[in-house]
């Protein structure tokens, strides 16, 4: 008993767990919104750039105000600032159902509500990444990395899944309160946790501190490489955001249909984090790094040609498993490389980088199929991801060769 009680004790105890539940519930309550966003937006507009335009209005904040994000992590307590960024997305759900409910919703609306969602999630984001470090020893974080990864697909899946159910049952205006009960749950899972005192200075919030986690970063080869190819390999690789019109126009199978493709990505990577959970960790994180990308590239382009919808869950679900792979390597390594005081700042910076990657894609992805359509948009996305794989792996010999136990 004492040595299960202390094993529990090292791996987090209570305060992970409750972390965890927090992070499942607003885990799950971002892609909700996402498809319901989306779902919306189509539905009003009925238009391929207007699924593009959602993206540059969330990469926006993500650009000008994460870094500021990052020092205020590092600033503050962290779960206090989660706490408080996320009165803002609860407040926008409430807005979002009023006017859907009353008819009175406008593009002009969803698009100002989206920003607010990204500008809280500025905030937010950082601290969160920044937060998890403290609640463990380091011994047990790669396996906590994974466990956490395993939740946060769990709730992947859960979000767009029964957001589709929700919109196809109630509609969206359901989908926008499901989407505000979990962040009152997430809230909830928060507010318990008991945060232990950290021995690093806090930075303050200045323009030297900014400086100082874009310094470290750009020290820290691996890890920018790390960085850099997650993020040209989402950019262009990217179909979340055409997946309303494969949906309705392609592959006609409505909403219902919508919520599954979309959860089938997070099913490839829950499945990819069970088998991680059980098996050896990965010590050659860069030679996987580089072939889950190769992975997930050619599943694009299989999903971007697919007119089967079994065969698009399939080459969906594959993508999700290889991009899962990466999410942990990338995960482990910025955190175990990084400071207690500086993992706010870091965890901005590759913030932006996710952040680059999710809304430029949507935007470049949305913004191709207007112009061409949307298979071309994503089979060439696939095509241009191996490229950078390609050109990634040629030019930084330093990532194919890491090994975690260097």
């Amino acid at each position: 008993m004492v040595d299960r009680t202390s094993r529990w004790s090292s791996f987090g105890g209570t305060n992970v767990a409750l972390y965890l539940a927090s992070r499942f519930c607003s885990a799950s309550a971002m892609t909700m919104m996402r498809a319901a966003i989306a779902w919306h937006v189509f539905d009003l507009s009925k238009s391929a750039f207007h699924l593009g335009l959602i993206g540059l209005v969330q990469f926006i904040p993500v650009l000008s105000l994460t870094l500021l994000g990052g020092a205020v992590a590092d600033s503050y307590e962290r779960r206090r600032v989660i706490m408080i960024a996320q009165l803002v997305p609860l407040s926008c759900a409430a807005v979002l159902f009023a006017v859907t409910v009353r008819g009175a919703e406008s593009l002009p609306i969803l698009y100002s509500l989206i920003a607010c969602i990204a500008i809280a999630g500025a905030f937010e984001n950082p601290a969160r990444a920044a937060m998890l470090p403290s609640l463990v020893v380091r011994e047990v974080f790669p396996r906590v990395v994974t466990v956490a990864s395993t939740v946060q697909a769990l709730a992947f899946i859960t979000g767009p899944a029964v957001g589709g159910f929700i919109i196809a049952a109630a509609g969206v205006a359901g989908a926008y309160a499901a989407y505000a009960g979990l962040i009152v749950g997430s809230l909830t899972g928060l507010a318990m946790v008991r945060m232990r005192q950290t021995d690093g200075a806090r930075s303050g919030i200045t323009l030297q501190a900014v400086r100082e986690g874009l310094r470290f970063v750009l020290r820290q080869q691996v890890v920018l490489g790390c960085m850099t190819l997650d993020m040209f390999a989402v950019i262009f690789g990217g179909a979340t955001a055409l997946l309303p019109i494969y949906a309705n126009e392609i592959l006609q199978v409505g909403a219902r249909g919508y919520g599954i493709l979309s959860a089938s990505l997070e099913a490839g990577a829950l499945a990819t984090s069970l088998v991680l959970l059980w098996s050896p960790p990965i010590r050659r994180a860069g030679p996987a790094l580089m072939i889950a990308v190769g992975i997930f590239g050619v599943a694009t382009i299989v999903f971007g040609l697919s007119r089967w919808f079994p065969l698009s869950i399939l080459a969906y679900t594959i993508a999700g498993a290889a991009d899962q792979v990466s999410v942990i390597m990338r995960s482990t390594a910025i955190q175990l490389s990084t400071p207690d005081e500086l993992r706010g700042r870091v965890s901005a910076v590759n913030f932006i980088f996710i952040g680059a990657s999710n809304q430029l894609g949507a935007a470049e992805s949305g913004f191709v199929a207007y112009l061409t359509s949307a298979p071309f948009s994503v089979v060439s996305g696939g095509v241009g991801c191996l490229v950078v794989l390609a050109i990634v792996a040629a030019t930084m010999p330093a990532l194919r060769r890491y090994s975690t136990a260097g």
